[in-house]
């Protein structure tokens, strides 16, 4: 098969892949839903195992982060791309056990997921310089971004709908079969170069190196806080909307709890797009007011409980416009924070670094379901957490004062937020 298609089957079995990832955890929770409706749970344990599967999804990206960037580099990506691809398949295959053998075995299953996540994630960007010509790289990457935004928005919901309607066990077909399909089209590539003289220890110090040099900076480690910030409120956000939608808004179905996390996506995608026509890189003194607003929306939030009970809401629709106006918010915080610490790293080390900022992250994003289970069994609602939740951004915003960037040349200093 000629090279030249590699790049059309990686665009087709990103998406896939994405829409799995998303998909299956959907199915695992949906079933949450039921068992709560039923009462065989009640709304603190929904919201404690909510936490616990969202959380192992991101627990290998953390655990094995150094060691994926050395098998992406010392070997074929296509190889990884396929590997990631298997090992999902693999995993989904342990959770389906859950049928005949308890919910344990979706708990296993899905880390295993998460496990080829982790191969697979560096293997999909890493590949784009060895299929796609250098004039090409940006509009790819863009591509490589858009569809996975797309697979997540689209996955989750697709997965609440598949559970609303479907047994569990079809379900789980289903993803086999689009697991299965996205590793058919990977073997399907023609292999990239290998690379024998990467080796792991080297590998491994590079990258803690890389990421104690940006903890030893004082303008690029509260940029990664932030980052990191953005992925524990986005994180923490998602997991709460399951019990929140339950006990206080009495969503009826899945499919209608998935919803909420894509009026909050969709406000982001806006916010985002946003930010680069608001702010010149670099210039991050819209960043605190923008996590402070994002703060008040979230404990707007927190409030709706209050509001029905008071007769304050008759409909839903003022509560689908804060979600959008905290996705617009949060984006306009994150990509300010993005480009700052894309541009002020050493170009030499920009892979690294996004290494470093994935691997803060997806931490953030652990934390979150740590924070949210500790929560829930400390019998904080659901509407109580994202007061708490709104407290903590507030809190971590007001000491997020980035030193501003160090004068090059003569020029200016570029202000402190």
């Amino acid at each position: 098969m000629s090279p030249a298609r590699n790049y059309p089957l990686l665009l087709v079995s990103q998406f896939l892949g994405a829409f799995g990832d998303n998909a299956i955890l959907a199915v695992i929770l949906g079933q949450l839903t039921f068992q709560e409706k039923a009462g065989v749970i009640t709304d603190s344990q929904l919201s404690a195992a909510n936490a616990i599967y969202t959380s192992l999804l991101f627990v290998p990206y953390v655990l094995l982060a150094p060691l994926a960037g050395f098998l992406n580099d010392r070997y074929a990506k296509t190889r990884w791309l396929a590997g990631g691809n298997l090992i999902k398949l693999s995993g989904t295959l342990l959770a389906a056990l859950s049928v005949w053998h308890g919910a344990w075995w979706q708990g296993v299953g899905y880390f295993i997921v998460g496990v080829g996540g982790c191969v697979y994630s560096p293997a999909k960007y890493g590949i784009l310089p060895e299929i796609v010509a250098r004039e090409r790289l940006v509009k790819a990457n863009g591509t490589i971004e858009f569809l996975t935004i797309a697979a997540i928005l689209t996955g989750y919901i697709g997965g609440a709908a598949l559970i609303d309607r479907l047994p569990v066990l079809t379900c789980y077909g289903v993803l086999v079969a689009i697991y299965g399909t996205s590793l058919g089209l990977n073997l399907l590539m023609t292999p990239t170069p290998a690379h024998p003289e990467v080796r792991l220890r080297r590998s491994v110090d590079e990258f803690f190196g890389n990421f104690g040099e940006l903890l030893a900076n004082p303008r690029l480690f509260r940029v990664l806080a932030g980052c990191g910030l953005f992925w524990l409120c986005g994180a923490a956000l998602k997991i709460n909307f399951q019990p929140w939608g339950l006990s206080v808004l009495k969503l009826e179905n899945n499919t209608q709890i998935a919803l909420l996390g894509l009026w909050l996506s969709v406000g982001i995608m806006g916010g985002s797009m946003l930010a680069g026509q608001l702010h010149r890189v670099g210039d991050l003194r819209g960043v605190r007011p923008y996590g402070w607003g994002l703060a008040v929306l979230i404990a707007l939030l927190g409030g709706v409980e209050s509001f029905l009970a008071a007769g304050w809401l008759t409909s839903h629709g003022p509560i689908i416009v804060v979600l959008l106006l905290a996705g617009a918010v949060a984006g306009l915080f994150l990509i300010p924070l993005n480009a700052a610490l894309q541009n002020e790293c050493n170009p030499a080390r920009l892979g690294k670094t996004v290494a470093a900022q994935n691997f803060t992250d997806n931490l953030s994003m652990v934390a979150a379901g740590g924070l949210i289970l500790v929560a829930s069994q400390a019998g904080v609602s659901a509407s109580g957490v994202f007061l708490c939740l709104a407290v903590l951004v507030a809190l971590v915003t007001t000491a997020l004062k980035v030193p501003p960037k160090p004068a090059v040349n003569g020029a200016a200093l570029v202000p402190e937020i």
